[in-house]
This record gives structure tokens, C-alpha cells and sequence, in this order.
């Protein structure tokens, strides 16, 4: 016997309890089992005023997450993408700036762990930092640290 259809409100607090989502994503996932044009938007500002959807957590946790692999220019990227507000991802960017060269020192580390013996190599890392999104500056100080280790 299938299950009885789940309300807007049982559905967004399913999806909350897995894990965190922006208004933007939450309202993407229920507007197709909205039955009505306004009742999704109530719905999403009580949620937000009871503390249950909260952009501030999904973007320290997509931070905390993220950083672990790729640079500040992706991780804002995506956040973006998801729909935060401007002035949380200034708030982010200015976190994530602060930790950007090791974060870079950790992930090259983890990926090659060894110094480039040639300017193929070399380049080859760099372009491997680039694209997790780790700017041409902090590429060029983790591979001239490196060098210098």
C-alpha cells in the first residue's frame, strides 16, 4: 500500500533533517508539490524565524566541508550557485581568505607531497591548484614555500 502523500511542511522538514539547504534550494524542491502559487513562501519564513532554516549554518557548513579540497574562488562559486545573499558570502570570502594559503599548502600536500623537479611537474601542480580554485597568487606561494621547504 503506497504512503499517504506528505505535507509541504512534513517534506521541507525532511529534507532540513538530512542536511542544510538554502531558502533558494529548499523552495526547488517543494514547489512542485505546492498545490497553491502562495503557500510556499509562509511556509519558508516560518521555518526561517523558528531557526530551522538557517543561511548562516548551510554556509559555515558548506565552508567547513569544502575547504577541505578546493579554494576560496569554488567554494564561493558554489555558494553563489545555491543562492546566498551577498552579504553572507562577503562574510565567507573574508574567512576563507584568511586560511587560503595553507589551505592550499594542505591539499597540494595531500595530492603530490613532493617538490616539482621539473617545470612540467611544476606546472602540472599549478594547474592542479587552479582548478580547485586557489588563486594565482596562493598557487605561486605554495609552490615557491614548497621549493623552499
Amino acid at each position: 500500500m503506497p504512503a499517504p502523500p506528505s505535507s509541504l511542511r512534513e517534506r521541507a522538514l525532511k529534507a532540513l533533517a538530512r542536511r542544510e539547504h538554502t531558502r533558494q534550494e529548499l523552495h526547488a524542491k517543494l514547489q512542485p508539490f505546492a498545490e497553491e502559487a502562495g503557500e510556499l513562501e509562509p511556509l519558508l519564513d516560518d521555518l526561517e524565524k523558528r531557526g530551522w532554516l538557517s543561511e548562516a549554518r548551510f554556509v559555515e557548513h558548506v565552508t567547513t566541508v569544502r575547504r577541505r579540497k578546493f579554494g576560496a574562488a569554488r567554494i564561493l562559486h558554489e555558494l553563489r550557485e545555491k543562492g546566498v545573499s551577498d552579504s553572507a558570502l562577503a562574510a565567507a570570502r573574508s574567512r576563507l581568505k584568511d586560511s587560503e594559503v595553507d589551505a592550499a599548502r594542505a591539499v597540494w600536500k595531500n595530492k603530490f607531497g613532493g617538490l616539482p623537479s621539473t617545470l612540467k611537474e611544476r606546472a602540472r601542480q599549478s594547474r592542479f591548484l587552479a582548478g580547485r580554485g586557489f588563486s594565482a597568487e596562493v598557487v605561486h606561494a605554495v609552490l615557491k614555500k614548497s621549493c623552499e621547504d
